[in-house]
């Protein structure tokens, strides 16, 4: 173990704790089993790094290690956790647990036979924890990273931090809130084209011109590695749903046809909707289905999003539309601490209550005038009125 210790010590010392995802203040310590869930890249295996790392304990006390190591080629993690207990170890830090095959099961032995370790893990978005073959779902607290928002950007990016605003307050308040921030030197129009092009991941700034590149790599790696190991899918399927992928990305908002879907990727049409499932639990899309509809993974969706506008920089042909951005914006700052379903009058029905209708600064009621609790998000304002709200304000929601 030994050799587990100074990989640990190694990976942990140039880790910075000055950013730190929304998440991290969330994460109850206390719980004695607690999983990190997240698309690849939203930055889980910093976080789970800068959690360690704020405990400041040598490496025999709390350790982090990666469950693809070649070390547990010929080590099993329970024999790991039961030396580690054995010799005075309190925290132990897994990551991508998803790489090993038993790891479920694993982790609910080692919750049951040793109390006095505390457990922290990240694992692949696919994970389903409730069908974990070692029933984690009542063991563990599972916790999910999203990609970041306008606000967490900013602060990452221009080391400026702002508090998340409320839904309630963004809708009664929102001019004050505007001047406000506006009153502290905050250009939100001038960042909003960079956050759309990079902000929805950590390591886009570690070089901006290669990101778009990584990410297509990021992708790859997503429907190749992580959905065969958390899914079990093979080859020709993952082939199957990169296709599908393309398909969708030069035609967002995208308004499926099951039948001519399944056509154009060579696929069952049942498989189409699984394929679609994949791709929502990766955090690669959005769906928007009716809010009548309970959604599962043989619902029908009306439309469809990239996740984010990094997304759309990366996978569209051609420079993405505009309109698009807009829309995949507010979407992805709503989601998922608001239900966003779709409506037929406007672009969002929001926790079933407030109709949203997106669109430039010249963008009119007339599609909505006459529903009740209906807004307007307008780009290219700094300051609204009325139902008219700035829509960079929506990135200060998470």
């Amino acid at each position: 173990m030994e050799e587990l210790f100074n990989k640990s010590e190694r990976r942990l010392k140039p880790v910075d704790l000055n950013f730190k995802r929304y998440l991290f203040p969330d994460i109850d310590d206390k719980e004695r089993l607690i999983g990190i869930t997240g698309a690849r890249g939203t930055g889980k295996t910093t976080l789970l790094m800068q959690k360690l790392k704020e405990k400041n304990v040598p490496a025999n006390r709390g350790f982090y290690t990666s469950m693809d190591d070649i070390y547990f080629a010929t080590h099993r993690l329970v024999d790991v956790a039961a030396a580690f207990s054995k010799n005075g170890g309190k925290y132990l830090f897994l990551d991508e647990v998803h790489k090993y095959e038993t790891w479920s099961i694993e982790l609910k032995n080692i919750y049951d036979t040793y109390p006095e370790l505390n457990v922290m893990f990240t694992g692949s978005s696919v994970i389903e924890m409730a069908k974990t073959q070692g029933d984690l779902s009542r063991r563990a607290m599972v916790y999910k990273l999203e990609s970041m928002s306008f606000r967490e950007y900013l602060a990452y990016d221009l080391k400026l931090h702002f508090d998340p605003i409320s839904l309630t307050d963004l809708l009664s308040n929102h001019i004050a809130i505007a001047e406000s921030l506006l009153d502290k030197g905050l250009e939100p129009l001038k960042h909003l084209e960079n956050f759309h092009k990079y902000g929805a991941y950590p390591y886009s700034l570690e070089s901006k011109n290669t990101f778009h590149e990584k990410l297509r790599n990021t992708i790859n790696v997503i429907i190749e590695n992580d959905l065969a190991a958390a899914a079990g899918i093979d080859f020709s399927t993952g082939l199957k749903i990169k296709k599908m992928l393309a398909a969708i990305s030069q035609s967002v908002p995208f308004k499926p046809n099951m039948n001519d879907l399944a056509a154009k990727i060579g696929a069952d049409r049942r498989n189409v909707y699984k394929y679609l499932d994949y791709l929502k639990r990766s955090r690669l899309i959005n769906t928007l289905t009716s809010d009548e509809k309970n959604y599962n993974a043989m619902s029908k969706p009306e439309m469809i999003y990239l996740e984010n506008g990094s997304l759309a920089y990366a996978l569209c042909e051609e420079k993405p539309e505009k309109g698009m951005l807009r829309e995949t914006f507010v979407y992805s700052q709503m989601d998922p601490k608001h239900h966003v379903s779709y409506t037929p009058a406007g672009d969002f029905l929001i926790d079933n209550k407030y109709i949203f209708e997106v669109g430039g600064k010249n963008k009119k009621f007339k599609q909505i005038k006459n529903l009740p609790a209906s807004h307007l998000a307008i780009d290219e304002i700094e300051v609204g009125h009325g139902n008219k709200i700035p829509m960079w304000l929506f990135g200060f929601l998470r």
